[in-house]
């Protein structure tokens, strides 16, 4: 194929720009999608403001995630027109990603859509749903059911909380919400939060070793002194599931929470999570998170917006899930 399609390109450290690519500027690999939609991510917005050190090699297409057709496949699971996602995997770091029209990945990267969902629906999910329905999936091992208690998650009106809260009301927990944003308290409690916390009280954390146990289990993608203050407030054989660092990466705590309450941490990725655990995290994504809330925490936006929407998410002023339309 010589025709030219248009892609976000990090070409050295700074901000991306917009370059025309062909079919022979793609990566190796043995399918080669049509792209139809991505999804705006924080680490999309350091990587195409050239804020944060994503890239590892140059040059680099931006966005963490991709959904289309695939065009052509050399692998027998694959065949033109078969709908796919791709999240993670190193997308935008160490392998081209999905801010462009055409991309070629590895069979092994693929993941089936899943019946129920549309492919714009699939990025309206993207990375941050999928790593939410992840942090699920683990807390429910680890023994956490609806009726067990109230439900932490923190970064709430975020892509990561805003489907961690939706999917965990509509399993039937009582999800308590964490938001430093005023704004976004209605928004939280139409994804089905039964409960507003300001974002304050997990933030500014206490001295105190353990304090008074109030969560169930929690979901969060803050990290720092949020995670701390949420461990030292879980209930005794409770667990929290962290994904995240927007607060920072370190964790101010003690032993005590493990020791004495049983609290288990769970560490959820979903760069590098297997085919197996993705694809049952995608079937119950299209199954557990409703439809009118997934419409809810979602909006589309056009290709050539990317680079003020980059600017955008870094000031925290996005709400939810946006999907890049990539043919516009």
């Amino acid at each position: 194929m010589s025709e030219t399609f248009d892609a976000y390109v990090l070409e050295e450290q700074g901000p991306a720009v917009l370059r025309q690519l062909t079919d022979q500027d793609l990566p190796d690999g043995d399918v080669t999608i049509d792209v139809r939609y991505s999804s705006l991510n924080y680490k999309d917005g350091l990587a195409l403001t050239g804020k944060g050190k994503i890239a590892r090699s140059f040059p680099m297409v931006c966005g963490i995630d991709l959904a289309g057709t695939v065009a052509d496949s050399a692998s027998p699971d694959w065949h033109p027109g078969d709908e796919v996602i791709v999240t993670g995997w190193g997308l935008s770091e160490t392998r081209p990603g999905g801010y462009t029209r055409r991309q070629r990945v590895h069979s092994h990267m693929l993941t089936r859509k899943p019946d129920g969902l549309s492919l714009a629906q699939a990025m309206a999910i993207g990375t941050a749903g999928l790593t939410a329905m992840l942090c699920v999936l683990r807390l429910e091992q680890a023994g956490l059911a609806p009726g067990g208690g109230p439900v932490v998650v923190t970064g709430a009106a975020g892509g990561v909380g805003s489907v961690a809260v939706a999917v965990l009301a509509g399993l039937g927990h009582e999800v308590h919400a964490a938001t430093g944003r005023a704004a976004t308290r209605d928004y939280l409690r139409g994804l089905g939060a039964a409960a507003i916390v300001d974002r304050s009280e997990l933030a500014e954390g206490s001295k105190r070793p353990l304090e008074s146990e109030k969560w169930a289990g929690g979901v969060d993608s803050v990290g720092s002194t949020t995670l701390a203050t949420v461990l030292k407030q879980t209930r005794y054989g409770g667990s929290v599931a962290a994904c995240g660092l927007a607060g920072g990466s370190d964790l101010p705590t003690t032993v005590l929470p493990f020791i004495l309450r049983g609290v288990s941490l769970l560490g959820v990725d979903s760069v590098m999570a297997p085919p197996g655990p993705r694809a049952e995290a995608w079937r119950r994504l299209g199954t557990d998170l409703p439809a009118e809330k997934l419409d809810a925490i979602s909006s589309t936006r056009g290709f050539s917006e990317l680079p003020d929407l980059a600017e955008q998410i870094l000031a925290g002023v996005t709400r939810g899930r946006i999907v890049i339309d990539c043919t516009r």
